[in-house]
């Protein structure tokens, strides 16, 4: 039986060959007291214990991944934001210079194309120019740097110790020579090249030859030429200690260097050399910017869309394997945004509350929904997406819920919500109409109070009824606006001019429960639900002009897209596609709509939130000549205003709020460098919502609104009102706003201001 020969003395390997030459050389001694010696002495003792110890250590690069980022786009691909650990931008070797490449060898390995993966002639040299200088020179080749990358590379992603050169023992210095000698059996020589250019770092959180090109020149790795090559060749030896940014005198002397090397080497002319060695640095240096912070547009879209990624256990079990895909696996992420729609609706919220101008108390959101399908459209706030405390920063989105499907698991970044106000009020109008009653039915809408005891059907309460409770015994007393309009008018009017009164004996005369499911089926729920599951609002007479519980703008405007969809209300959208680097697809929400309401329902809401724009406390807005519907809303406390505008093509929410001091008042806070004595939704929220139409003409404006039938808009009693016609006009009218102004029911005194 033949001997088995060791892979230590194998002349045949490129260790058998160093071990040849330096017992010819006669520092064999040298090496045996410095590599050696310390090994056996670690492993046993004698020559057998070092070749076992060799035989022992891995001869396979077991290689993860290569982190890569994540790229976030609009639905028409343009570019949101790039996530990532390391901006690294993988390209093949065809896609970088060859002055690149030979700049890399000529400095790092100019026998790279000759060695078996460890360089005896390079050991030789090291130790003889150690022995004689002062200076200390290191022998790696680049195959056994692409080693080094990779062990370190997979070190970050399994939470290991990176070993730095000098750090190396000799344990790890073998290992790197073996691993080398093994890499070189399984890869030629230009799959290693490629392979080191792709993993080593350049400078931060930039890594690959292709992330590096962009960053300091803003050209890609194709198109670098000779002083760059030599730049980036020289950057790798050391990306602290020869960055160009932050050190570039030494950078420019070890670019010079490179560029010796290259004519040492044959690899340019001399008059290359002298026309590379006389050009400056030459930076262009070109960020990619990291996370929402660093978005392209619409930061707070990201920050949901971020976190969609990161609550979903298709990414990953853990929390942590979800970043690891989010930040690591290259995704690339296709959304629902218009970045037509979001930027005129970030240009209108800038216009009306630039931070800059605007009491940091003061929040601004607008979000658009597509009828039908339920893709977010735009998400736009006022505020600057930075965390920290100064005015008009925040990362908190106000736009969204606090939690996804109110699981405390799941966060999504956001407030939670705010009061609606009177923009609940067309819930009340879609259980009417729903009833079987008609819009022009007249309703007593005089002053009145509903005295503690008083019972409000509600078929889900205990009993059957609501019950009037309030706590001084005093009743409950809705008021209008300046506590004027109160008399007889019809459904249709009341709604177009936000009267409390009316919505309160409308709903009198009705289940109270009804028109809360109708609410919640229509999408609206507790901003702020926390108990694994969307909970329903609290079925209490504030809340029928929203004046008890916090809604999110996203969720108020999946209702009003859903009246705009006959009814079919869909669930909100933000992904199409998400496919990572490797061609990992992963599930995306499809369309998921559901019937809330009937057609005929849903068309006597539109018919009547129509009027709202054409008689009622919208018909100021200038918006266009597209048909609209609408609602203004605004809460008790004139803490937080409304404007919901809507077409067949597109539903926008537009709030103005207080976020940061709760329910106190916006009057005398600078809003876009103007103080107001009193705010409204039909003030600030909808023109704001009227100059974001006015930059989009054209889109998304969808078929006009079917009206109901006719025994729905007059049924079979006509309005005896003086002044009543088929379009709800009564006695009296005002285009302003209405609020409460007495003490709640059961214990609650916010009656929801509305307008």
């Amino acid at each position: 039986m033949a001997a088995r020969k060791s892979p230590l003395f194998d002349t045949a390997t490129t260790l058998g060959k160093i071990f040849a030459f330096l017992g010819i050389s006669g520092l064999a001694g040298v090496l045996a007291a410095g590599l050696l010696v310390p090994v056996a002495a670690a492993a046993g003792t004698g020559a057998s214990a070092s070749i076992e110890f060799f035989e022992e250590l891995p001869a396979e690069l077991e290689r993860e991944a290569l982190a890569q980022p994540t790229r976030i786009e609009a639905a028409d691909g343009a570019l949101i934001a790039t996530l990532y650990e390391e901006n690294r931008q993988p390209v093949t070797l065809d896609q970088v210079s060859p002055s690149m490449k030979d700049a890399l060898i000529a400095i790092e390995d100019y026998r790279f194309y000759e060695h078996g993966g460890v360089d005896l002639e390079g050991i030789f040299g090291a130790i003889a120019s150690n022995l004689t200088s002062e200076s200390t020179r290191g022998a790696s080749t680049l195959t056994q740097q692409f080693v080094t990358n990779v062990l370190n590379d997979t070190a970050r992603q399994n939470g290991g110790v990176v070993t730095l050169s000098g750090g190396k023992s000799v344990g790890d210095k073998l290992r790197e020579m073996k691993l080398a000698i093994a890499v070189e059996k399984e890869l030629s020589k230009d799959e290693i090249l490629e392979g080191y250019l792709n993993i080593v770092q350049f400078s931060g959180t930039s890594y690959g030859v292709q992330a590096a090109s962009k960053y300091f020149f803003d050209v890609d790795a194709k198109d670098l030429d000779i002083p760059q090559s030599a730049l980036l060749a020289g950057v790798v030896n050391g990306p602290t200690v020869y960055s160009p940014t932050e050190n570039p005198e030494g950078a420019l002397q070890r670019r010079n260097l490179v560029i010796d090397a290259m004519l040492t080497r044959g690899k340019i002319t001399q008059e290359e050399h002298d026309a590379a060695i006389a050009t400056d640095l030459g930076l262009n240096v070109t960020p990619t910017l990291n996370g929402c912070v660093g978005a392209a547009q619409a930061p707070y879209f990201c920050d949901y869309v971020t976190h969609l990624i990161l609550n979903d256990p298709a990414y990953g079990e853990t929390r942590e394997d979800r970043e690891d895909v989010l930040y690591r696996s290259g995704l690339t992420i296709k959304t629902t945004l218009d970045t037509r729609v979001q930027a005129a609706a970030q240009t209108a919220v800038n216009e009306t509350a630039n931070p800059d101008t605007t009491d940091g108390a003061v929040g601004h959101s607008m979000t658009s929904l597509e009828p039908g399908t339920g893709d977010i459209l735009s998400m736009a706030q006022n505020t600057r997406y930075i965390p920290g405390e100064a005015a008009g920063d925040s990362v908190l989105n106000f736009n969204v819920d606090q939690y996804q499907a109110g699981d405390p698991t799941k966060s999504l970044g956001g407030v939670g919500g705010f009061q609606p106000g009177s923009t609940f009020k067309p819930f009340t109008v879609a259980a009417w109409v729903d009833s079987g009653r008609s819009l022009n039915t007249p309703i007593d809408g005089r002053k009145r109070t509903y005295p503690d005891g008083d019972r409000w059907p509600a078929s889900c309460l205990r009993g059957g009824a609501y019950t009037v409770l309030t706590d001084e015994g005093k009743g409950y007393t809705p008021q209008n606006y300046g506590d004027t309009n109160y008399g007889t008018y019809t459904v249709l009017r009341g709604l177009a001019q936000s009267y409390n009164t009316i919505t309160m004996e409308t709903a009198h005369q009705l289940d109270m429960c009804r028109i809360f499911d109708i609410a919640f089926d229509m999408g609206v729920h507790n901003g702020k639900s926390a108990e694994g599951e969307p909970e329903r609002l609290d079925v209490l007479a504030p809340g029928l002009i929203g004046g008890v519980q916090d809604v999110a703008p996203l969720s108020m405007v999946t209702a009003f897209a859903g009246f705009a969809a006959e009814g079919n209300v869909c669930q909100p959208r933000a992904l199409t596609e998400v496919t990572a680097a490797d061609g990992t697809s992963y599930p995306v929400a499809p369309v998921d709509c559901k019937r809330a309401v009937s057609k005929e329902t849903a068309r006597g809401v539109n018919y009547a939130t129509q009027e709202v724009i054409k008689s009622g406390s919208g018909q100021l807005l200038e918006f266009g000549d597209i048909p609209m519907a609408g609602k203004t809303g605004t809460n008790d406390q004139r803490s937080q205003t409304w404007f919901m505008g809507y077409n067949s093509g597109m539903a926008t929410a537009s709030w103005i709020g207080n976020w940061k001091e709760g329910n106190t008042s916006l009057s005398g806070l600078q809003i876009g460098g103007r103080t107001y004595p009193e705010i409204d939704g039909s003030l600030i929220a909808g023109p704001s919502w009227a100059r974001f139409m006015q930059q989009i003409p054209g889109l998304h404006v969808g078929k006009p609104f079917v009206d109901p039938p006719q025994r729905m808009i007059n049924g079979t009693q006509r309005g005896t009102t003086p002044g009543t016609n088929n379009r709800g006009t009564g006695t009296g009218g005002s285009t302003g706003g209405t609020t409460g102004g007495t003490t709640g029911t059961n214990g609650n005194d916010d009656n929801g201001g509305n307008d």
